[in-house]
């Protein structure tokens, strides 16, 4: 019974088996079809001829590339050379007068003619702003004036401010216990103004020859973070200030060490020391230290028996520092 079943279960009718086979080649050629796509893909023949003659073309006009973009091609056949060749030029440059920053002589700002400023390199829509400032009734009171007109470049006013001649006008109203003092530089070569640098403002240091509205601003930040200059030299340790420049200006500051802000070092505290340009954090720290376990300081000359004061750097901090209460 069993034998007959399994007989039974193994055996096809003719039909079956020709389905069976005909399913086989089927799967075997799916099987290859991938390895025949080769074989059945005709490539197609690529004709280089164009693609060369382009070549060859790019090769006739080919020009040196660090000039490529200053060449103009002429297109005008009276333009063209015998030869037949294109010819190229390179543009003409740009009038001299756009390009010229302009001359510098003396010149007063409140008198200076339409063709004095066009001298002096100023654009004519600026120039129109300046007279129409003036003919309205206003006045350039200090050379550092010239910094707020519209469309003036800082480096125009910074450039000029050394030739300014103001007639009978004081520099700033720092200077009212000496009325005496006015800005003169009728030759452009001297400078004769004296400016008190612990009480000078923004508007005082910009007529300076070579000080702009940000180097006044970082010598006046410099100033306060010090506690005032007890040395003109000090100035000329304000950040990205020039040596050229600082010596050019160092004949005209004068320091009043009165006005200088003193810290006690019996009672400051760390965060008030470190905060000193020439003390910072390490010193400020050795200073606390040192008062916590020796008492109160006596004189300010006891900062010398720290270990790390030098001779040096004593001079730079002692004419800041006090033990008396102010």
């Amino acid at each position: 019974m069993k034998k007959e079943w399994v007989k039974d279960y193994f055996t096809f009718t003719k039909k079956e088996r020709t389905g069976i086979i005909v399913l086989v080649i089927l799967v075997l050629i799916l099987l290859f079809i991938p390895y025949l796509f080769p074989y059945l893909k005709k490539r197609p023949k690529h004709n280089n001829a164009e693609f060369e003659n382009e070549i060859a073309k790019l090769k006739q006009l080919k020009i040196d590339s660090s000039q490529a973009h200053n060449l103009v091609r002429r297109t005008n056949n009276d333009d063209n050379d015998n030869d037949g060749q294109v010819d190229y030029y390179q543009p003409k440059k740009r009038n001299d007068e756009e390009n010229r920053r302009g001359e510098l002589f003396a010149f007063d700002p409140n008198t200076a003619t339409g063709a004095e400023w066009k001298r002096l390199g100023i654009k004519d829509k600026t120039i129109q702003t300046i007279q129409n400032y003036l003919s309205k009734g206003g006045r350039f009171r200090k050379p550092g004036d010239l910094y707020k007109v519209y469309g003036l470049k800082e480096e125009d006013v910074t450039r000029m401010i050394p030739y300014v001649a103001i007639k009978s006008e004081t520099v700033s109203e720092t200077f009212k216990e000496t009325p005496s003092i006015v800005y003169e530089n009728k030759k452009a070569k001297s400078f004769s103004v004296q400016i008190e640098i612990n009480t000078a403002d923004t508007n005082t240091l910009i007529v300076l020859p070579g000080i702009g509205s940000k180097l006044s601003q970082r010598i006046i930040n410099f100033r306060d973070k010090l506690g005032g200059f007890y040395s003109v030299e000090q100035v000329g340790e304000t950040f990205a200030l020039p040596d050229s420049t600082f010596q050019k200006i160092k004949p005209n500051l004068i320091c009043n060490t009165s006005l200088l802000k003193k810290i006690n070092i019996n009672t400051a505290d760390l965060n008030i020391l470190k905060a000193h340009p020439y003390i910072r954090y390490a010193l400020a720290n050795v200073i606390i230290q040192y008062r916590n376990e020796h008492g109160n300081y006596n004189s300010v000359d006891d900062l010398r028996k720290i270990s790390m004061m030098t001779d040096e750097l004593f001079r730079k901090i002692s004419p800041y520092l006090t033990i008396e209460n102010e």
